[in-house]
């Protein structure tokens, strides 16, 4: 049986109410997460009030697919906006403390194979692989933390040890 639709939110804010008061987070995120905040309070929250409005207006709710849609949606985004609320009640904003060791906030360029590749080091609830925006926690975040142009770090993955080279620090 499949869980129900914003069951990861839950899960994520009951994580996040156990977890230290502060979260690190760089500027960037938290003005992301103030962004999405806003957007989910000042415009899809109600919109969908009022889609469930509508929605309510037809009739037999027991039977009513649009209602019930509209409910769940309205719970999913209830459950963010809390969500986003606790991540930025508790963020410290940290910038970098050293400009020739990598830290929290660094731009890091490093070399795998004949492959350069760019890094950004960020919070937990910034990071984006995608965006090639890595978490300091993560097991790439960890090992590149602390260590200078030149150093190599050897990063355990699914398809074997990765070896990494530091190019640059910004």
């Amino acid at each position: 049986m499949a869980p129900p639709i914003g069951a990861a939110y839950f899960f994520r804010l009951d994580t996040l109410q156990n977890m230290h008061q502060n979260m690190l987070i760089t500027q960037v995120g938290l003005d992301e997460l103030k962004a999405e905040l806003a957007d989910l309070t000042d415009t899809r929250r109600p919109a969908q009030v009022n889609r469930l409005s509508v929605a309510r207006s037809m009739g037999d709710l027991s039977e009513n697919s649009d209602y019930i849609s509209a409910k769940e949606e309205l719970s999913f985004i209830d459950g963010r906006i809390s969500e986003l609320e606790d991540i930025i009640r508790n963020a410290k904003v940290t910038l970098p403390k050293s400009g020739s060791l990598i830290d929290f906030g660094h731009l890091v360029t490093v070399k795998v194979n004949s492959t350069e590749t760019v890094f950004r080091i960020v919070g937990e609830w910034e990071a984006d692989p995608a965006q090639k925006k890595i978490s300091a926690q993560s097991p790439l975040g960890k090992a590149l933390i602390g260590k200078a142009v030149g150093d190599k770090v050897e990063v355990a993955a699914p398809a074997g040890k990765i070896l990494y080279t530091i190019l640059a620090i910004q």
